[in-house]
């Protein structure tokens, strides 16, 4: 006897990761360029995360052991995070002591399927999560559509 096998691509996986997470959002979209293209762009924290991210001002990586990496992020309001990360092509997902971050592609054709995550982490956002989902259901669409922007503002390498 053999038990079912069940393969989850990186975007399934980040959906999964929401669902788990009580104050999460998140986005998926297809995005019109190929996935090459798009994970240049989401994978390069440093420059992108601020264009993407309407919240954050700068993201410095300030170590780095393989795909483990460590980033310093910070927003307007001089607020500031230390975020623990796991970026290998197709995933990202970033965590500080509040807040969630991730992003996951794959390939769909000559397309590419992207979803986006955020969230906090914080005791009773259970309780929080449906006031706050109104304020913040356009968040992750806004997101991917900074990356469509980026897309064609950037010539393929």
């Amino acid at each position: 006897m053999t038990w079912p096998v069940a393969e989850l691509d990186n975007v399934a996986r980040l959906r999964i990761l929401a669902a788990a997470q009580p104050s999460a959002l998140f986005a998926e979209e297809v995005v019109d360029a190929p996935f090459d293209a798009v994970w240049a762009v989401a994978a390069d924290l440093e420059r992108e995360l601020p264009v993407l991210l309407p919240d954050v001002r700068s993201m410095r990586i300030t170590a780095a052991d393989g795909e483990r990496l460590e980033g310093r992020a910070r927003g307007y309001g001089g607020v500031r995070a230390r975020f623990d990360i796991v970026l290998r092509p197709g995933w990202c997902v970033m965590q500080s002591r509040f807040l969630l971050g991730g992003m996951a592609a794959v390939p769909d054709g000559g397309r590419t399927r992207f979803a986006f995550l955020g969230g906090f982490r914080f005791t009773g956002m259970r309780l929080l999560a449906p006031a706050v989902e109104p304020l913040v259901r356009g968040y992750g669409p806004l997101v991917i559509r900074r990356l469509r922007d980026r897309l064609e503002a950037t010539p393929p390498a």
